[in-house]
Order: structure tokens, then C-alpha cells, then sequence
């Protein structure tokens, strides 16, 4: 097929209404390991801001079960664009997230932020490393799909903008990115989990793959050491190998579901939304109403 397929599927479509769709084709077919790898920066960025890894780290769950919190963040987080925020998958995922949330004192600041992060580097990333880079159409579709996201999230002040986010998050990390012992223990074990994603011989790798990757704020935040010079340059030059290469194959004809990711290995048999994530009490996998949720429950 023709690898313009998708771009001009995208382009043929509005999006300030077909956003969902635009994400759908960008995430399923067009860019799956791309949008995969830069939301999974994004939310390690997210460490770096010691409100916010610490209370993750306080959770216990990315450092206990982490394989399982990576697991139920991606299927939560895909159901929506899948199925569509009025779907019922998509409802229950964003009730679970939700539900998650308040479970914790955190900052209308803090999740404004995180938002930014979703919307900002994968962008970025398609920028340095992707085949192409988003078109307006995609970019805008983008904004607009995590701009709905953070709505029914009950977010407040969300920018109406791609430059909005960029310079939220921007001045966001200036201002906050700090050592915390807390959000590194986090960023260890995360950077730990993903090195099992491939063979054993390459952990050492694939760490400092991701290390080479990093931008210096991100490494002092976590007093993480700089890659070598010749590893930062090899790392960046494979990347851009990939790109030039994906250039000159075809449009992927069928999608790619995070389950069906090998990464993915919490649930062999399967799984139910409403039984994802944490629970205050551990005995309890029905969903419970959740105050200032504007997402509909049902009765």
C-alpha cells in the first residue's frame, strides 16, 4: 500500500471533529512503536517533577508491580481513541482513571502538566525521530484529542493549543524539575522494566539506549550520568537509520492493539477494564462513582 495511505486518510478529515479517528490511524497503523516508545518518555518525564514522583513512588506500585502498572496505564489509556470517548470501553477506562486519581491530592498543576507531556513529546519525537512528522491536520487533531481527554479527566485551564502545551510543559519542568530520592527510585524501576522488553544480554543496551535519548535537564533531575559521546552518537544515528528506512516500506494494512504487544504481559487470559489499575480496597473491582467525575456512571 502506499505509505502516503494514512496522511491522506488524515488529511481528508476534519480535525475538530474526527480526531478520534485521526489518533486511531496515527497510533494503530501509522506510528504504533513511535507513539509507544514517546508516551512512555513522556510519562518518565513526569517522575522528574518531585510532586509527582514521589507520590508514585508512595503508591508502591511502580516499584512493587510495575510491569502491571505499565500494563493497565497503556490499555486504560487506549481504550478511549479505540472505541471513542462515548463508547462504553471508553467511558469505563476514563471512570477507572479517574477513580485512580482520587484516590490522591494531586494538583489540577500537576495533572495539567502530565496532560502536556502526552500531547508535546511525541510530537517532539516524531520530529528527531520519526519517518515523517505530523501534518497541521494531525497535529491539530492531537491537541484536540487530549484537550477532550484532559474534559472528561475534569482538568481545568487546559491550553486551546499545540504552542499552549509546549509552553506549559516547558516552563513547567524550569520551574519544578528537582531531585527527588522518591520519583528516582521510580525512574529505576522503570527503566529497569524496560529493559526486560528485550534479551537479557541487551539490558545493559537498551539502558543506555535510553539514556543517550534523554536531554540534559532530565538526566540532572534524576542525577542520572550522560551516555557516552559515542554511544549518544550511534543511538541517534540508528534512530534516524529507522526512519530513512520506514520511508521506503508500505502503509500497515492491519492495527496494532497494546495487547497485542509482547510487552504486554499482565493479563494472557484477558481482561476487563473495570478490574484495571488500583483499588482503595483491594477486595473491591466494581466501579464506585467518583466526586466531580464527568464521566456518566451507571446506576
Amino acid at each position: 500500500m502506499a505509505k502516503t495511505l494514512w496522511r491522506d486518510r488524515n488529511e481528508a478529515l476534519d480535525p475538530e471533529t474526527d480526531y478520534v479517528e485521526i489518533v486511531q490511524n496515527l497510533t494503530l497503523y501509522e506510528f504504533t512503536w513511535d507513539v509507544t516508545q514517546s508516551l512512555s518518555f513522556a510519562l518518565f518525564r513526569t517522575y522528574a517533577v518531585p510532586s509527582v514522583g514521589r507520590l508514585l513512588y508512595d503508591t508502591g506500585q511502580f516499584t512493587q508491580a510495575c510491569q502491571k502498572r505499565y500494563d493497565d496505564t497503556a490499555l486504560l489509556l487506549e481504550a478511549p481513541f479505540v472505541h471513542g470517548f462515548e463508547s462504553e470501553d471508553g467511558k469505563t477506562a476514563i471512570r477507572r482513571i479517574n477513580q485512580m486519581h482520587k484516590m490522591y491530592d494531586i494538583s489540577n498543576e500537576d495533572f495539567l502538566y502530565v496532560l502536556s507531556t502526552f500531547v508535546v513529546v511525541p510530537k517532539r519525537w516524531l520530529d528527531d525521530y520519526g519517518w515523517r512528522r505530523f501534518t497541521d491536520t494531525e497535529l491539530r487533531a492531537w491537541v484536540n484529542y487530549y484537550r477532550a481527554l484532559g474534559r472528561h479527566m475534569n482538568i481545568k485551564d487546559i491550553p486551546d493549543t499545540y504552542d499552549g502545551f509546549m509552553h506549559l510543559m516547558d516552563d513547567y519542568e524550569r520551574q519544578h524539575f528537582a531531585y527527588d530520592e522518591g520519583g528516582r527510585r521510580v525512574a529505576d524501576a522503570t527503566l529497569d522494566l524496560m529493559t526486560t522488553f528485550y534479551p537479557r544480554l541487551a539490558k545493559r543496551p537498551v539502558e543506555l539506549f535510553s539514556r543517550s535519548l534523554m536531554d540534559t535537564p532530565l538526566l540532572d533531575a534524576f542525577a542520572y550520568d550522560e551516555a557516552p559521546a559515542l554511544v549518544r552518537r550511534v543511538s541517534i544515528a540508528v534512530m534516524k537509520a529507522r526512519a530513512r528506512l520506514l520511508r521506503h516500506t508500505p502503509s500497515k494494512r492491519k492495527p496494532t492493539y497494546s495487547a497485542d504487544m509482547p510487552r504486554i504481559k499482565s493479563y494472557p487470559n484477558g481482561y476487563l477494564l473495570s478490574e484495571l489499575g488500583t483499588f482503595k480496597d483491594a477486595a473491591a473491582a466494581a466501579p464506585s462513582p467518583v466526586p466531580g467525575c464527568p464521566v456518566a456512571h451507571a446506576s
